[in-house]
């Protein structure tokens, strides 16, 4: 029951991003009420003018008016439901639907001269029918153009490069390039002492997937798969408590593939170099041309180096296979077999270093008790 229950408390990110949420919503359902009074203010406001105007009979304002009232409703209702519906909304996106309505506004009004100038020479607008086809033609082509534009923008607008002004759509990164972080380097651990020795200085970032991953992992009822998902969330509270790292979470559409693809595409997209403990995740993004940094990498090169000849602080922790050798781990836990160091047990001694061995369970150094 106790272990229930410590699983089941929420750490500090958790309720750190649940306080987030909720100022969200609120700000959010704050600013939708804004607008449905501003709307339901512009619908009334023919009437209230009519109403002042004298020697209007009521029946009457009331027929003139209620088609705009119940367009301008209806309009609402429908930015509303779309606003709703689209909750993960990307800046990118909405830029490239504003410029591509500007394009077709603009190719619309083109189209619209050119179409009044053809009636103009053939004296159609003298003729009422024709006149209203020429409308309706103008209003039709207007929206196809609208259409297209917003359709041709936003479906191309990672690639899309204006010259004047430059602008682009796909993300510049100057300066160092940040660094995604996978969920194994958080559960790893290692990053939090990585960043406490100011080594990084490169800003890190921490898609919402990622985080989504280990709040899964730490509801899951296998008890590895809970701890591992409760340390990766701890280590990442204490990394943006810290102060130590530029730390940012990035927030993502959800989609349905599988976190390691959404985060080599996020890294492709954005510029961002990806750091993992995954060796799986390092080859796939060498062959797609992504920078991926493997932690066990650094680890292996910043590794203390015992060669023959070298003298090391060591200390003897139990025996070895005969009486008179004994046992001691360097920090990356690599075994050493001391000679003349079986009474040494719980001493630390200088050592040198007399062979390497390379075995199938590991790393073996040879040593004497200088």
């Amino acid at each position: 029951m106790t272990e229930q229950t410590t699983s089941a408390r929420p750490t500090a990110l958790e309720l750190e991003q649940q306080r987030e949420k909720s100022t969200k919503r609120l700000v959010i359902l704050t600013i939708r009420l804004l607008f449905v009074t501003f709307m339901f203010a512009a619908a009334i406001l023919p009437f209230i003018v009519g109403l002042n105007t004298a020697n209007v009979p009521i029946d009457e304002i009331i027929v003139d008016h209620l088609g705009p009232l119940i367009s301008t409703i209806a309009f609402a209702v429908i930015v509303l439901i779309i606003d709703i519906l689209t909750p993960n909304k990307r800046l990118s996106a909405v830029l490239g639907v504003y410029l591509g309505l500007v394009v077709g506004l603009f190719a619309a009004l083109a189209v619209s001269l050119l179409i009044d100038l053809i009636g103009d020479s053939w004296g159609l607008e003298k003729n009422a029918t024709a006149f209203q086809y020429l409308t309706l033609l103008k209003l039709v082509s207007g929206i196809t153009l609208c259409y297209f534009g917003i359709s041709i923008v936003f479906t191309t607008k990672d690639n899309l490069r204006l010259v004047l002004p430059y602008v682009e759509f796909a993300r510049k990164v100057r300066g160092i390039r940040p660094l995604l972080v996978d969920t194994s380097v958080l559960i790893d651990g290692r990053i939090e002492q990585l960043a406490s020795s100011k080594f990084i200085d490169a800003p890190l970032v921490i898609p919402q997937f990622i985080i989504e991953e280990m709040h899964t992992l730490s509801d899951s009822n296998d008890k590895l798969k809970r701890e591992r998902g409760r340390r990766g969330l701890s280590i990442l509270s204490n990394l943006r408590n810290s102060g130590q790292v530029e730390l940012t979470i990035e927030s993502s559409e959800t989609t349905d593939q599988s976190v390691d693809r959404a985060l080599l595409e996020l890294a492709q997209s954005n510029g961002f170099r990806v750091l993992t403990t995954d060796s799986n995740l390092q080859q796939v993004g060498t062959i797609e041309g992504i920078t991926v940094l493997n932690l066990n990498d650094l680890s292996v090169a910043v590794r203390t180096q015992a060669v023959p000849g070298a003298h090391i602080q060591l200390e003897i922790v139990r025996k070895g296979e005969s009486e008179s050798q004994g046992v001691g781990y360097m920090p990356d836990g690599t075994m050493v077999v001391v000679e003349g160091a079986g009474s040494l047990i719980g001493q630390t001694v200088a050592i040198e270093v007399t062979n390497a061995l390379q075995t199938s369970a590991g790393r073996m150094i040879f040593a004497n008790v200088v």
